[in-house]
């Protein structure tokens, strides 16, 4: 199947359903007519819809419908949004520093619009303390506050406690713990 456009003399159906310029029907005719009648107004005859029984076409500048099927193309590519699952893993004896970090990442995820799923995962003996993990899930979570809304709450699947995020619209910025609050002494130099 050909994704280009057939104009003119290119049409190979017999009969046409024919819309004038101003997207007014003018009946089902041959294609020859079509053309005739298109030729006359000094426009184009395109084919809109192939695939319709009869084919459907259109009597037009073929320059401004091209232009004007390229604007809208684009815009159409512009409007649509991508959004990606990104993932952030965790280890259960993660540090304050390593896990502000990671919180930064996450925001900057956030911020891009894209949802964050957050793994914690367990190594050896530490499976059996299952509490430890939803507690470190529900501090990354309060971390947050009312910026994030939790798309999938916590859940261990195997060796991974796994939940996803996304950031709510204008409210997202740094987590709680991410900031730097720590006392940093002054000098003055002129003492």
């Amino acid at each position: 199947m050909s994704t280009q456009t057939r104009l003119n003399g290119q049409i190979r159906a017999p009969q046409v359903r024919v819309i004038d310029a101003d997207g007014n029907q003018l009946g089902v005719m041959t294609s020859r007519e079509a053309y005739q009648l298109a030729q006359d107004q000094d426009l184009d005859l395109v084919e809109i819809s192939p695939n319709a029984n009869p084919p459907v076409c259109k009597i037009v500048d073929w320059g401004k419908y091209n232009y004007q099927k390229t604007k809208q193309a684009q815009k159409n590519r512009q409007s649509v949004k991508t959004f990606e699952l990104k993932q952030m893993r965790f280890g259960l004896k993660i540090g304050d520093h390593d896990l502000g970090v990671k919180m930064r990442k996450v925001t900057s995820f956030l911020e891009a619009g894209h949802k964050v799923k957050i793994t914690l995962f367990f190594r050896g003996r530490e499976l059996a303390h299952k509490d430890i993990g939803f507690k470190l899930a529900e501090r990354v979570i309060q971390s947050f506050g009312e910026q994030i809304a939790v798309d999938q709450q916590p859940q261990l699947a195997g060796k991974q406690l796994t939940f996803v995020i996304r950031g709510i619209p204008g409210k997202i910025g740094k987590p709680a713990e991410a900031e730097d609050t720590t006392d940093k002494p002054t000098t003055n130099v002129n003492e």
